[in-house]
């Protein structure tokens, strides 16, 4: 169910087309060494370089070094980038949706997790950039849409035509509405429809 609108259904306006934005990947988020391992190897990998302007925004554990830190931002503030990272955490990339939104692009692994926004429905090179789950790859990838501004505004526009079924509210509201009922019915809590 489409239950956290707020946190996972945000969308936005993004003004700044693509060829005016920074060559560069942004990345901010949370990292837990117990649960989210892939964030910390990416930090692990990327923090410090030209490719991305990587930090975690919560008190860092332990086992993570103290700079890795930065300030939380806006989401306005990521759309100054043409390549936004939506990395997977305790599960989806909260972020994806409103990445999804922009003119700058989602960069990320192949999704492992599927909600509501049918994850399993997007195509790589269509409506986001694909990289490895080891992302070794970001660099070229990067380089390789930065120098190929007309295919990485096709993708951004793909990806707006994906989201804009999720903006139709009464749309969105009915199918939830089907999904509850075929769920009491499934599980036997209703037997009947009533009209």
């Amino acid at each position: 169910m489409n239950l956290d609108k707020v946190r996972h259904f945000t969308f936005l306006k993004d003004r700044i087309p693509f060829r005016e934005k920074l060559d560069r990947a942004i990345f901010r988020g949370d990292v837990n060494r117990t649960r989210k391992m892939h964030r910390i190897r990416f930090m692990e990998r990327y923090f410090g370089s030209a490719v991305c302007d990587c930090g975690i925004i919560s008190a860092p554990q332990d086992e993570c070094p103290p700079e890795w830190t930065r300030p939380k931002i806006s989401l306005w503030d990521h759309l100054k980038y043409k390549f936004i990272m939506t990395i997977e955490g305790n599960d989806v990339a909260s972020n994806l949706k409103w990445v999804m939104s922009s003119n700058s692009l989602a960069v990320m692994p192949r999704p492992k997790y599927e909600t509501w926004f049918m994850e399993g429905r997007l195509e790589p090179g269509v409506h986001y950039v694909e990289i490895r789950d080891d992302f070794e790859d970001l660099p070229e990838k990067l380089a390789y849409y930065a120098a190929h501004p007309e295919e990485a505004e096709r993708i951004a526009a793909r990806a707006h035509e994906y989201i804009a079924q999720f903006r139709n509210k009464r749309r969105e509201r009915i199918i939830s509405l089907l999904v509850l009922e075929k769920y009491f019915r499934m599980t036997g809590q209703r037997t009947e429809r009533h009209e």
